[in-house]
């Protein structure tokens, strides 16, 4: 039996902040969500165990019944020591000698699923299992501010989560660490080590990713590896049955990825009304046309489960070249039309615990000369993805972003000219993807799509 335990019982006093780090909100949703739905979805656990500091314990129930967390079994309740945690998890299993237990920190959002099947699948050989990387840095031994020994670097790697234990072993060892007077643990493998040293510990190839939120600057580096990050949702399934019933709206669905996402939900049997300037002269820019259309298809079908924005506009040149005219549009349309349809959906969403969808492109991750204009509302747009996602949690309205490689659409052969087809995805790709997240439970995320 697989055993994820999840150590959440910290209070987070190196962030200085009022809750502990693993409350914080990252990606649309608390860094412990992250890593409990990482356990959670993974094919080989069984059971899921939570430790948390008594104060919180309510928040964490709270986050079961949301998240509909099948495999949390247990909460339990931590110590003032980090081992003090690991101690209540062993307690509780102690009638499951055989068990694997698997501790993570629930400061380690991003753990992969390459890892938690590694990881498990090590204990059918070991009885004891670590996780670590490489060190970039060359390590040094320190005492009285100088340096006494420079360890060979390719024997020092830096520890992560999950640790990995048979019950009975790690129960030995705490037996045996807990009569020692100046016992001292930093983490469980240490404990395994120094007090039944005779027992083999396997490393696991860890990720640079998988790493532990400790300080400040540490919630930057996760909320752009999130951007940066994968999501999962190739393995959607579309179904007609599912979907028939459903209501979409797609503004800018006239040519290129909107029109592949029109035609893509009609075939799946979604309900499906487009607007846009050349089909119905409806500017995304235009509030009063926004609103207007929205109530139009709420008239005819009471409800609207789909929004989705692909209204964009690019002009690629230099800003000094740039007639005004043509900033105002782009940002009228890129920005402006992406705040004009969020406030125009809200009401229809609220109902119908809907899902909205916007387009931000590769040129978000930093300013790029003859786009900036362009590359500033799409770095907006995912800023504003994160935000209203929190803010529309308590309403149950899924918010996140596409972020599609180049396509070959009419707006990127008209400023980029022929290019190899090899190198482009195709409109009918990325209107997949957009379907399949829509049919997803993320929110707030940027979903790549890639070649």
């Amino acid at each position: 039996m697989n055993i994820a335990v999840i150590l959440a019982g910290g209070t987070g006093i190196r962030l200085e902040k009022s809750l502990p780090k693993q409350f914080f909100k990252i990606a649309g949703k608390m860094v412990i969500e992250h890593a409990v739905d990482a356990f959670e979805k993974n094919q080989l656990i069984d059971e899921i165990a939570i430790v948390i500091n008594n104060h919180y314990q309510f928040m964490v129930e709270d986050m079961i019944i949301k998240n509909q967390w099948k495999k949390v079994k247990r909460v339990l309740i931590g110590g003032k020591e980090r081992y003090h945690s690991s101690l209540a998890a062993i307690k509780a299993y102690d009638d499951l000698r055989e068990a694997n237990l698997i501790f993570h920190d629930a400061a380690r959002p991003l753990i992969s699923q390459r890892i938690i099947n590694d990881v498990v699948k090590a204990m059918d050989n070991y009885k004891a299992v670590d996780v670590a990387i490489n060190s970039a840095d060359t390590i040094i031994e320190v005492e009285n501010s100088e340096i006494t020994a420079i360890p060979d670097r390719i024997k020092m790697l830096r520890g992560q989560t999950p640790q990995s234990f048979k019950q009975e072993i790690i129960a030995k060892a705490y037996e045996i660490a807990l009569k020692d007077e100046n016992f001292k643990a930093t983490d469980d493998c240490g404990v395994v080590k120094k007090y039944l040293p005779e027992e083999k510990i396997y490393v696991v190839k860890g990720e640079e990713v998988n790493m532990k939120l400790t300080y400040p600057e540490d919630t930057y580096l996760l909320d752009k590896l999130f951007q940066l990050r994968s999501v999962e949702i190739q393995d959607i399934q579309l179904s007609t049955a599912s979907l028939s019933d459903k209501v979409m709206v797609v503004f800018g669905g006239t040519y290129g990825i909107g029109k592949s996402i029109v035609d893509l939900g009609k075939l799946n049997g979604i309900r499906v009304y487009n607007f846009s300037r050349s089909e119905n002269n409806v500017d995304v820019s235009d509030m009063k046309a926004v609103t207007n259309a929205l109530e139009e298809v709420f008239r005819i079908e009471h409800k609207i489960d789909f929004i989705v924005n692909t209204a964009g506009i690019l002009y690629k040149e230099p800003l000094e070249t740039m007639h005004y005219q043509n900033i105002l549009d782009s940002i009228n349309t890129n920005y402006l039309g992406m705040v004009n349809i969020a406030l125009a959906s809200l009401p229809y969403l609220k109902r119908s615990k809907g899902h909205i969808l916007f387009f931000t492109s590769s040129s978000y991750t930093r300013g790029r000369a003859f786009y900036s204009i362009y590359s500033s509302s799409k770095a907006a747009t995912v800023n504003f993805v994160q935000a209203i996602s929190q803010e529309w949690e308590t309403f149950d309205i899924k918010v996140n972003c596409i972020n599609p490689e180049r396509t070959q659409t009419q707006m990127r052969i008209k400023n980029f000219g022929n290019e190899p087809e090899d190198t482009l995805l195709k409109p009918e790709t990325v209107a997949l993807r957009c379907i399949q997240a829509l049919l997803s439970n993320y929110t707030g995320q940027v979903i790549n799509v890639r070649l």
